[in-house]
């Protein structure tokens, strides 16, 4: 298998981390997520959005979006859950992640930390931390009293939003005030398998 991959974004870091818990390997290409001028060529006949991560699976096949290719290997997993309702509720959650948290943690820390030119969008970033705080403040509020985002142990669900959410500091997030969110990233942190973002 290939991954199309960025070392920084969250998104192909969802999919590493999922990997590394299943000891499944792959190949990885770095992708630039700055210069996108190599896209087409490289991705056009695998992902229509040009975006990473992008799969390519072993019989050739391509998979693209982070939430498809979790799901993809999740399933049949201690990732997934049996029970449908609680499949729904990692689903709840995984677009919560691409709708709410996402396009504001994951907007804002791209643009701070590595676009190079974090002052082109100055008066956005009020927006995005405001979208991100209420974000942080519906995890927090959901993870009072409970370790996992749903049912009883680590899904997929937990795997997505860990990404951007332990490196929302790169994008003025403090999660200082969130102590329900901070245990939650201990105990994603600790468990058998787990690979940093730098891996």
């Amino acid at each position: 298998m290939l991954l199309y991959d960025s070392p920084v974004s969250g998104n192909c870091y969802k999919v590493r981390l999922l990997l590394a818990h299943l000891g499944i390997e792959y190949d990885r290409r770095t992708v630039d997520v700055v210069d996108r001028s190599e896209r087409p060529e490289l991705l056009g006949g695998l992902n229509p959005a040009l975006r990473v991560p992008t799969l390519v699976l072993e019989d050739g096949r391509a998979l693209a979006e982070s939430g498809a290719i979790l799901w993809y290997f999740g399933e049949g997993t201690r990732f997934v859950p049996g029970d449908r309702y609680e499949r729904a509720q990692v689903l709840q959650w995984m677009f919560f992640e691409q709708y709410d948290h996402e396009p504001a943690i994951a907007v804002a820390r791209f643009w701070l930390a590595y676009s190079g030119q974090p002052e082109s969008v100055g008066d956005r970033i009020e927006g995005w931390h405001r979208q991100g705080l209420k974000a942080l403040g519906a995890m927090e509020g959901h993870l009072l009293g409970r370790d996992w985002l749903v049912g009883d142990g680590i899904t997929i669900a937990d795997i997505a939003l860990y990404a951007y959410t332990h490196v929302a500091d790169e994008g003025g997030f403090d999660l200082e005030p969130f102590p329900a969110i901070r245990a939650w990233l201990d105990r994603v942190a600790s468990e058998p398998g787990h690979v940093p973002m730098e891996a």
